[in-house]
């Protein structure tokens, strides 16, 4: 907690400095933050980051000598983890464009790590009317304008993209259609690949993206009308999961290794003083760096060099999310992703394991259904949720990556939480 008040106390002090500064040189801030509790508690042990604030989905039993499962133990915390701090800054014009930047800090740290300030946001505009250039961190154009309203963290991943990334994004206006293109590269939320210490496991690392040369490249259009939005995206993501080989002798080979893939989206939302609906459906291909499902597998290996090609396991994931009121404000969220299997057959000689590296890459299906109520007057929220959430797991079929033989694991979650906001 000193650790904490040191941060704070000089997060302001740059503030107050800043803005004295700014007031002379034409410049215009805006301070906000909030104080976020969250306690939450679960029927079994789960997929999930930060102790258990960022959720996922259930974890398949593992069962010990008596038969016992070891993942069916309850847990339980409360957490101020996600309280944050930000500033709004509005600059003086760079020719004809209006100038803009934000930065925002919370302090998640990485799950036990209770004091490290994390970077959220911090990126400069500029606003030229019709067209606009964003330079810096922000949330990934997959994670988009359309989002559940929830109080889950984790805002409805796997099923919904979630990211926030570094990236140059370009986007025009004209009247009710945006056209948005980004080139983006990965900081805090990385890509699914292979631990080079120990390949038959993976590991998130940037090091994939940063070997590829080459950022993930997004495309998308939005119609906007009186509350209405609707839109559509294509992603690619080009990464390179090795650089060297290693033989049975321990000798060493370099190898040229990539997997290009492309993810595709739709969204729809709608919106009045009253009423929030929206919906998002996902065709993914290895998006493991925006907290989706799914991976990648080896579909070759050469016999000399050890060097392997690769196929993508492509997941569907869809979800929908209904909230009513001011005041008072129930809602609902039914979330559904589906195991499409890989492109190509995986490699299994002489019947042995196909290697698979990702996240959920054991799972056939993932259904979560919510429901929440939260009382919100003037600077405070206070809610609570409930969630159910069921993961099939089975065995790898080698020739298509689906998944066999499933049986089904389900998770109860309950959140409680209590927000000030200034």
């Amino acid at each position: 907690m000193h650790i904490i008040k040191k941060y704070i106390l000089l997060f302001l002090c740059l503030i107050i400095v800043s803005g004295s500064f700014a007031q002379m040189q034409d410049f215009k801030f805006k301070f906000y933050g909030q104080i976020r509790t969250d306690l939450y508690y679960n029927s079994r042990a789960n997929v999930e980051t930060v102790d258990g604030l960022f959720y996922m989905y259930p974890k398949d039993k593992v069962r010990d000598p008596d038969g016992n499962d070891l993942n069916s133990t309850p847990n339980s915390n409360f957490y101020t983890l996600y309280s944050r701090l930000g500033v709004d800054v509005a600059g003086p014009k760079l020719g004809t464009a209006k100038t803009s930047a934000k930065i925002e800090a919370d302090f998640r740290g990485t799950g036990t790590s209770y004091s490290v300030v994390r970077l959220r946001h911090a990126y400069l505009n500029l606003d030229w009317g019709k067209s606009a250039l964003l330079l810096g961190q922000t949330w990934h154009p997959l994670y988009g304008e359309v989002a559940p309203q929830i109080l889950n963290l984790s805002m409805g991943a796997p099923f919904q993209p979630f990211s926030r990334a570094p990236q140059i994004r370009y986007r025009y206006t004209n009247k009710n259609f945006q056209l948005t293109g980004a080139a983006v590269w990965q900081s805090q939320y990385t890509s699914q690949g292979i631990n080079p210490d120990k390949p038959k496991e993976s590991i998130k690392s940037h090091e994939y993206l940063k070997n590829g040369c080459i950022p993930e490249i997004y495309v998308g259009a939005d119609y906007k009308n009186n509350g209405f939005l609707a839109g559509v995206g294509v992603e690619m993501l080009s990464m390179k999961p090795r650089t060297e080989s290693i033989d049975e002798n321990n000798k060493k080979y370099k190898v040229d290794e990539r997997i290009t893939t492309l993810s595709y989206e739709a969204h729809v939302k709608y919106t009045n003083k009253n009423w929030y609906v929206g919906a998002k459906s996902v065709l993914g291909s290895n998006l493991t760096q925006a907290s989706g499902l799914g991976g990648f597998g080896v579909k070759s290996i050469d016999e000399q060099t050890l060097e392997q090609k690769y196929t993508p396991i492509r997941f569907s994931s869809s979800w929908f999310n209904v909230v009513y009121g001011k005041k008072w404000k129930p809602g609902i969220f039914v979330g559904y992703a589906k195991n499409l299997g890989t492109s190509d057959a995986l490699y299994a000689p002489n019947g042995t394991d196909a290697q698979v590296y990702g996240t959920g890459t054991n799972l056939d299906q993932l259904a979560t259904a919510g429901a929440e109520l939260t009382y919100n007057v003037p600077h405070w929220k206070f809610g609570l949720e409930y969630t159910l959430s069921s993961a099939w797991y089975g065995s790898l079929n080698a020739s298509n990556g689906k998944i066999r033989d499933t049986h089904a694991v389900c998770n109860n979650r309950i959140v409680a939480v209590a927000m000030f906001m200034f």
